[in-house]
């Protein structure tokens, strides 16, 4: 006995309850943009002369580290008498997320002030000083393993693929004759220098060397090519601009006033016994920003890192992707915000704390400059909010994949293709 289907119910044309809407995840501008719109701008947007990324905190949690609001709970919890220390001598307030720089760039000056002055309180504001290092250490070593062991990075474990896949997909984005892209971030830890690694990317951050890399500002203008490669074989690029904007775990401020980068692997029994608390005074010689040492070496190699931030949005045709930046460090607002006045950049940001709503998207007072870059409404800022929308792993899966052909490549396939067709008919 065959079953009859049951008949389909009558729909009410002027029924639209049951249609779906397009759903808004971004705004460039005041125009709206949807999943496949998002995808399509950001494609265009690749294929612009210059392309940079800007990773803050949040960028790194899926390798296992901390956003601000965490990190600073941990350290509340975990390092209290530092924090009635700090708040004893108001460098923050007890209900308030600081700013770490700045704290730690006050609590430098205070330390000098203190012994300069043989004060009783040098002894706490040290001891607080050197906990707050542990706190964004523990927080910037994302996965102890890799450090151990930097082969583990070689087969791409699943904590990286992430990292991997954004390299890969902007370097693939590089046409012939354009510049390798360049990533910004004022995180300390290695989660990009780990990713380049296992794609094969050669890393370009300043340092030049083999047994004593020290700085170079020029080694930013160099970059690699393929001597054996003709015509379309030149696509693409063999190397990553990166431009730590606060230091590294692995820099070290030598005796001889000069910045040196040393291997994870070399200096992990140091990093481990000072986050753990030892006696090491390790955390002294590791690259914090720092206006007390601004006129050292140090202070060069962060300026010089700055300036050339600040030299790459002012260039024409230039695209900058932001993700995992809270828009809290007042040095970068300025220069994003003040970039604005290159007509030819375009501005991306993925902010989890912009909610998007259907006139544009809406941001709390306590993000300020986000606030501020929201309110501008213009067509070269596009703001992809909403909480998890707006992460790292989200944004890595609405990049475009690399071109495997161009243009005309593909023009000859379709038209083999259709030849192929005709004879079959």
């Amino acid at each position: 006995m065959v079953k009859k289907k049951a008949p389909a119910p009558a729909v009410d044309p002027d029924d639209d309850s049951g249609a779906s809407e397009t759903e808004v995840i971004a705004f460039r501008g005041d125009s709206k943009l949807d999943e496949e719109a998002l995808r399509a701008h950001l494609a265009a947007v690749l294929r612009l002369e210059h392309i940079g990324v800007l990773l803050g905190a949040g960028a790194s949690v899926g390798v296992g580290g901390m956003t601000i609001n965490t990190l600073w709970e941990e350290f509340t919890t975990e390092f209290n008498d530092s924090f009635e220390t700090l708040k004893e001598h108001s460098f923050v307030e007890d209900d308030e997320i600081p700013n770490l720089e700045e704290v730690m760039d006050d609590l430098q000056i205070a330390v000098l002030d203190a012994t300069r002055r043989e004060a009783v309180e040098k002894e706490d504001l040290v001891a607080a000083q050197l906990d707050l290092r542990r706190a964004v250490v523990s927080a910037s070593v994302l996965q102890q393993g890799y450090w151990e062991d930097p082969l583990k990075v070689r087969d791409i474990p699943p904590q990286l693929q992430d990292h991997c896949q954004l390299l890969q997909k902007i370097r693939g984005a590089r046409q012939p004759g354009q510049a390798a892209p360049w990533i910004f971030t004022p995180n300390y830890d290695l989660a990009i220098e780990w990713a380049a690694e296992a794609v094969g990317l050669e890393v370009m951050n300043g340092f030049r060397g083999l047994h004593n890399r020290t700085f170079s500002p020029h080694a930013f203008d160099l970059g690699l090519r393929n001597t054996l490669a003709r015509g379309e074989a030149r696509f693409g690029c063999y190397e990553v601009y990166l431009a730590k904007l606060h230091g590294s775990l692995t820099w070290i401020a030598s005796d001889d006033d000069c910045v040196v980068e040393k291997s994870g692997e070399t200096l992990w029994p140091k990093i481990r016994e000072f986050r753990d608390s030892g006696e090491d005074d390790f955390g002294q010689e590791m690259v914090f920003p720092s206006a007390a040492k601004y006129m050292q070496t140090v202070g060069f190699v962060l300026g010089e890192l700055f300036r050339r931030f600040t030299e790459f949005l002012n260039r024409p045709q230039t695209a900058l992707i932001v993700n995992g930046y809270s828009f809290c460090d007042d040095h970068l607002n300025r220069i994003i915000l003040s970039a604005l006045q290159n007509p030819t950049l375009s501005l991306v940001v993925y902010a989890p704390a912009a909610v998007i709503g259907e006139d544009g998207p809406e941001v709390g007072p306590e993000y300020g400059s986000l606030q501020r870059l929201v309110a501008l409404k213009s067509p070269q800022v596009t703001i992809v909010g909403g909480g998890p929308r707006a992460f790292f792993d989200k944004l890595v899966a609405d990049l475009p994949d690399p071109a495997i052909f161009d243009e005309r490549s593909a023009e000859i396939t379709k038209m083999i293709r259709e030849i192929k067709g005709g004879k079959n008919a």
